[in-house]
């Protein structure tokens, strides 16, 4: 049976993996990415990176790559087609020079701008793993990677990046996600000729309506959404859907986990832990879940990084416990908040249209809770100097 020694391997080569990797690389650790399929995941079509996520790929030295080919979106719209009500939404904030707000990107952008950013050979694909554990080596804990070809990897430290149904937060013992009751049809909209948006996102807001849903077929999604969830919805939004690229198309529940989970749960142990929706998966409706996972990565690439350089270059297997263990605590709470804002965000949009609901939407939530929680997306995770 084969077996090699590497210092880090990091399960999973979505964005979180990929940004962690990146992050150790400029440190000087080169990781071994272990990836299931057997190219880069592009799953999702698109996503919202707020300026806490753009902080992070700024520290990971791609930010430049990406924010040139996308303008930023610096208000919106969201209507309550039961009532006509418009409530604006102002997405910008001063940084002393310029109004800076969310870009939408690709995702498949974001992962290829990541991937050249490390050796060809550190993203391993069609990588399938069968068990993980953790032994004790001359007084260290090293970790165990046996995979589906018999193949068995030892490592110094081992990352959890494989998102919501993750292999590595099961072997820690984290609850496991749960669904939130709500499900969500995606797809990217092309325009060859252009569209009337400008740089403003457009959101609906109307009493559940009723349909199959959890459809598979890019036809069936299209026309499931056309036919009974937006029917009533204005024609803008209908013509967005009618020229979604059908590869692009996916509909999915919403999954969660519950945020005491993270807060009291094992997020790592000895020099075992997770990232992004390993350690996170929250419902989308804060467009958190890219950004958080590229926060965990620059502040795990930190910690580690600096162990590294303080012991001369070496990963020292009895430090990396410990400087998992400061990253875990500094991510911890900020995480929680951003599951526990993001369900609640999503609630009170989709709940109902009645007076105490619409009280709770556009009074308690928008003008006093949502900027609260917005401090979060504006977040700045730090450098990466070593």
């Amino acid at each position: 049976m084969a077996s090699t020694v590497e210092d880090v391997v990091i399960v999973g080569a979505g964005i979180a993996g990929l940004a962690t990797a990146v992050a150790l690389k400029r440190a000087g650790i080169e990781a071994l990415v272990l990836e299931r399929s057997e190219g880069l995941r592009a799953t999702g079509a698109a996503l919202t990176l707020h300026p806490n996520a753009w902080s992070a790929l700024d520290a990971l030295g791609i930010s430049q790559k990406l924010s040139t080919h996308y303008a930023p979106t610096l208000k919106g719209h969201i209507t309550d087609l039961d009532t006509g009500a418009i409530q604006e939404v102002s997405r910008a904030i001063t940084n002393g020079v310029s109004n800076v707000g969310p870009r939408c990107i690709h995702r498949k952008a974001l992962l290829e701008a990541l991937a050249d950013e490390l050796p060809i050979h550190s993203i391993r694909f069609s990588s399938k793993i069968s068990a993980i554990d953790a032994q004790q080596y001359e007084g260290s804990s090293i970790s165990i990677v046996q995979m589906e070809n018999g193949t068995i990897i030892k490592a110094k430290v081992l990352i959890g990046c494989d998102g919501v149904h993750s292999v590595v937060s099961r072997w820690l013992g984290l609850g496991e996600p749960v669904l939130s009751g709500r499900s969500a049809a995606r797809g990217l909209a092309v325009f060859p000729q252009g569209h009337r948006l400008d740089q403003n996102f457009q959101q609906f807001c109307k009493s559940p309506a009723k349909g199959v849903g959890l459809v598979a077929d890019p036809a069936e999604i299209q026309k499931e959404v056309l036919e009974n969830y937006a029917k009533d919805l204005p024609p803008l939004f209908q013509e967005v859907v009618q020229h979604s690229d059908p590869s692009t198309l996916t509909w999915a529940p919403l999954m969660f986990r519950y945020p005491w989970h993270v807060v009291f749960g094992n997020l790592s142990k000895h020099n075992i832990t997770v990232a992004g929706d390993a350690m996170h998966p929250m419902t989308p409706d804060l467009a958190q879940g890219g950004g958080s996972a590229l926060e965990d990565a620059v502040v795990l690439g930190r910690h580690i990084g600096k162990s590294f350089v303080r012991n001369g270059r070496v990963l020292v297997p009895k430090e990396m416990a410990a400087a998992i263990e400061k990253y875990v605590e500094e991510r911890r709470w900020p995480v929680a908040l951003l599951i526990a804002g993001s369900y609640i965000s999503g609630w009170v949009q989709q709940a109902g249209s009645g007076w105490g609901l619409k009280f709770l939407r556009d009074v308690m939530f928008y003008k006093f809770l949502y900027p609260k929680i917005s401090r979060y997306m504006h977040y700045d995770c730090g450098k990466l100097d070593f």
